[in-house]
């Protein structure tokens, strides 16, 4: 949203009861109303009305259950809502606690999952529909964005950004990832990184991303005067970082590294071998730096 209002100018965004909310707040600087849960793209039909540029609602799945396909979504349709709205789709009641939904991609016995927001949105009349099964892809999302806002197509426009909350993904995965290292099998977790020889410190992508595990920390570097950005023990993997500073063309100061758990004789090889070229390379480049004397 930041890089498309860099575009395209800012918009009216309603907001609505969920972990999406926080947005309204820096680095972010996103939301301007909220009422209820569920209540957030029927918030915006106030601004119902023949304008330059078509307002923009937010609504997380659980509301989007709870009362917002009849009261948001296919109020919008009955009016002719000529808005955009993004549905938060995680998989679960994120706001109430991680919850189960209609929508969620588990699979249980005592109630019935799977059911696509798609599918309800198409249902009550919605003809302009987008589907972005990861919404860690910012090009993408900013893409599509710019589309439903830009379009000639009269109506409502929802994008349904769909990627599990990071959160009760960690919970659900972890027990597994730590249970097969136990058990000695090969599993390999990412990570990621900022090169500090390479970042400038101009702390762009820690405004765009808005990641906790993203931070800032000072360098020894006498030609950098503000501290460069930094990764900590928190991070998950998710890649937004990278993603962020790819579709803002920021720099490539962001690395992935694998983290090889009970690795093979294979992997031990090609560390040796990376780690020898490396270490040539290091000493070929103190070899031909220019030394000053005292």
């Amino acid at each position: 949203m930041k890089l498309v209002e860099q575009e395209l100018g800012p918009h009216h965004i309603s907001g609505d009861i969920g972990c999406h909310l926080f947005a309204c707040l820096p680095p972010f600087n996103i939301g301007a109303t909220t009422m209820g849960y569920g209540l957030g793209p029927a918030s915006s039909s106030a601004f119902n009305v023949k304008a330059d540029k078509r307002p923009i609602s937010v609504i997380g799945d659980g509301g989007f259950w709870h009362n917002g396909l009849s009261s948001s979504v296919a109020n919008a349709v009955f009016n002719r809502h000529d808005g955009v709205i993004m549905v938060v789709d995680n998989f679960y009641s994120a706001a109430t606690g991680g919850q189960d939904l209609m929508s969620s991609r588990a699979i249980t016995r005592r109630r019935s999952t799977n059911n696509t927001i798609v599918d309800a949105v198409r249902g009550v009349g919605v003809r302009w529909v987008r589907r972005l099964d990861r919404t860690y892809d910012v090009g993408r999302m900013r893409d599509t964005l710019r589309e439903a806002l830009t379009t000639k197509e009269q109506g409502p426009k929802v994008i349904v950004a769909s990627s599990e909350c990071m959160l009760n993904k960690q919970r659900r995965v972890k027990p597994l990832f730590q249970k097969a290292v136990r058990d000695s099998k090969r599993m390999v977790r990412e990570r990621f990184g900022v090169d500090e020889d390479v970042c400038t410190g101009d702390h762009a992508c820690i405004r765009l991303s808005g990641c906790p595990s993203l931070s800032v920390k000072e360098t020894d570097d006498p030609l950098k005067d503000d501290p460069v950005a930094a990764i900590d023990n928190n991070c998950v993997g998710c890649g937004n970082c990278g993603e962020v500073s790819e579709a803002a063309v920021l720099c490539p100061s962001f690395y992935r590294a694998d983290i090889i758990h009970n690795p093979t004789r294979f992997d031990r090889f090609v560390f040796r071998l990376r780690r020898a070229v490396i270490e040539f390379l290091q000493r070929l480049r103190e070899a031909r730096r220019i030394a000053f004397a005292d």
